[in-house]
């Protein structure tokens, strides 16, 4: 499955952002999606994911309460909104498709490009 993130940009601290991953392809309706970020010098992170039916949903612990994820097949896509953002949540976020919602990075096949967030203090 193709994916395409878009809706990154500047916020002040505080503010909020709303992410949009789009999907062509196979039958999206099968796959798990996850959120990551990865900021300059750092690993990529697990954020959020989804299961394929929209069933579940998981956070991390650093934006759980704060970000929302999720999706409607029938449009293929993804959301994730971004509520309270911190200065540490700049970063390079990215979505992912997988078979199984599990927060790791490995167990995502199918990337799509990034779309920067850059949150001001």
């Amino acid at each position: 499955v193709q994916l395409q993130a878009s809706g990154g940009g500047l916020v002040q601290a505080g503010g909020s952002l709303r992410l949009s991953c789009a999907a062509s392809g196979r039958a999206f309706r099968r796959y798990a999606v996850g959120w990551f970020r990865q900021a300059p010098g750092r690993e990529r992170e697990f954020v959020a994911l989804i299961s394929k039916d929209g069933s579940t949903t998981y956070y991390s612990d650093s934006v759980k309460d704060r970000f929302t994820i999720s999706r409607d097949n029938a449009r293929s896509a993804v959301w994730l909104q971004m509520n309270s953002l911190k200065p540490e949540d700049t970063g390079v976020y990215r979505c992912a498709a997988g078979l199984s919602p599990v927060p790791m990075v490995a167990a995502y096949a199918d990337w799509g490009q990034g779309t920067l967030v850059t949150v001001s203090s």
